[in-house]
């Protein structure tokens, strides 16, 4: 079975979701006996997403049977979705009772409010190894997958429970998305010890979100950076939370000044803070940084995983020896995924990766090898023959004014947009101060709202550069 979780209780509660409906490891396991019955080919399976047991458990199936799922949001747009279908043809849709749109075909099997639907597709040839197929971050509008391998997923599960130290008792809040890298990550990681969890679709700033955990008594939180700025919004630090005990962050750098008023909230409350990184295509988490180092290390995402190695490569794409140095982060590990799929036919590749994958990020590393995140390497303007970053100049401004902004530009000048109409007109002046530059490197323009994707990520591709 994925995740080994034929080896718990059977009557130990696997999964409860937002309808109270409650799954047992022994019911899971029973659900793909069931689905085994079908005898289904070694084929691709959309299987659309919602945070449901329905959703859950089909993934955990397929993932046993060896049928092949591509997680996407059961919100995906219609364009997206039909391009998606025209490119990879899946053989088999699992999909929402709700789901408006239901692709044409046989339903084989319905169960926790899902449906398994066999398309008139033909199977084809995929790699023996093919596991998982999900999007990038940065590709939610366009086909670009990145393909896991069998292991990908359980040894980051793994590794990653054994860096929080998860046990069985543990009660998982898991509201980011089943199809996001990290969400997916955060509740294998709690399966894999025989723990709960708790599968939520309310957003963050609804009552029926705080009263769910609450009643549940969720012990754990995994939020993306927008996640803990809703939070701050909501004054979360002044709730009666007495079962939550651990808040963990990825997906994305925080500022400098969220890190410490999440470290200082830890400290005063007798929880930890922990900051994780990682990326689709290392399966989620490649970097963990000890509750008892934050305060120490602000801003740092920690050393790996346990299992893990973190490097950094110069502009030749050399390792760099020395203890102290900044390059763009790489990383070795079993959690490393194949690489890239754009067309029907990249699913017949084997590992292109083989274990190592440089990250396109920029880093730091300390005297004690902790590692910082500086930016993009894709991210950087020539600005008057300055190399200048726009993620540390989000982060600048993010820290002196209030509101969401989000730097784009050529090497000719920066765009910079902002969701406080005030700043719009101090941000040149600022930037060009902070950074000691010409003010005409920089321009404003206020925007009603930063473009986001359902994780909270900027889209800067929708965002026109002046």
């Amino acid at each position: 079975m994925f995740l080994d979780i034929d080896k718990f209780s059977r009557e130990q509660v696997a999964i409860i979701d937002e309808s109270y409906q409650k799954v047992t490891y022994g019911e899971l396991c029973d659900f793909t006996d069931e689905m085994k019955k079908l005898e289904l080919e070694r084929a691709i399976v959309f299987s659309l997403c919602e945070n449901s047991a329905g959703a859950l458990a089909g993934i955990i199936a397929f993932e046993t049977l060896k049928v092949v799922p591509l997680l996407l949001s059961s919100h995906i747009e219609k364009e997206l979705l039909s391009a998606l279908e025209s490119i990879y043809t899946p053989s088999y849709y699992w999909v929402p009772e709700s789901f408006e749109d239901k692709p044409a075909g046989e339903v084989l099997f319905q169960k926790y409010g899902y449906w398994l639907i066999r398309t008139r597709n033909r199977g084809y040839k995929i790699h023996d190894k093919l596991s998982l197929l999900m999007t990038t971050s940065g590709s939610t509008g366009s086909p670009k997958l990145v393909r896991y391998k069998y292991g990908n997923l359980e040894a980051n599960a793994k590794n990653v429970a054994k860096a929080f130290g998860w046990t069985n008792k543990e009660r998982c809040i898991a509201d980011l998305p089943l199809q996001y890298t990290m969400g997916l990550n955060v509740i294998n990681s709690h399966l894999v010890v025989g723990a709960t969890i708790l599968l939520i679709k309310s957003n963050l700033m609804s009552m029926e979100f705080w009263d769910f955990i609450k009643k549940q008594r969720g012990t754990n939180f995994t939020g993306v950076p927008f996640s803990y700025e809703i939070m701050m919004k909501l004054r979360f630090t002044r709730m009666n939370l007495p079962d939550l005990y651990t808040l963990a962050e990825g997906g994305g750098k925080l500022t400098d000044e969220l890190y410490v008023k999440l470290c200082a909230y830890a400290k005063e409350k007798g929880k930890r803070f922990c900051p994780t990184f990682g990326t689709t295509e290392t399966s989620a988490r490649m970097a963990f940084c000890p509750p008892d180092m934050a305060a120490e290390k602000i801003g740092s995402i920690g050393k790996a995983i346990p299992g893990g190695e973190l490097f950094l490569l110069d502009d030749e794409g050399n390792e760099i020896s020395d203890i102290v140095a900044q390059g763009e982060l790489g990383y070795r590990g079993p959690n490393v995924t194949m690489g890239y799929g754009i067309c029907r036919e990249d699913l017949e590749k084997g590992d292109e990766w083989q274990g190592e994958y440089h990250t396109g990020d920029i880093a730091r590393r300390d005297e004690d090898g902790f590692y910082y995140i500086v930016g993009r390497k894709k991210r950087f303007l020539k600005l008057f023959g300055l190399r200048v970053s726009l993620d540390q100049c989000e982060r600048l401004l993010k820290t002196d004014f209030d509101g969401e902004f989000a730097c784009v530009g050529t090497d000719k000048k920066m765009t910079i947009y902002t969701t406080n109409q005030e700043a719009a007109s101090k941000t040149p002046k600022y930037l060009s101060e902070k950074l000691n530059m010409n003010i005409l490197a920089f321009q404003a323009r206020y925007i009603a709202n930063i473009p986001k994707n359902d994780t909270g990520k900027t889209v800067y591709a929708k965002l026109p550069i002046e």
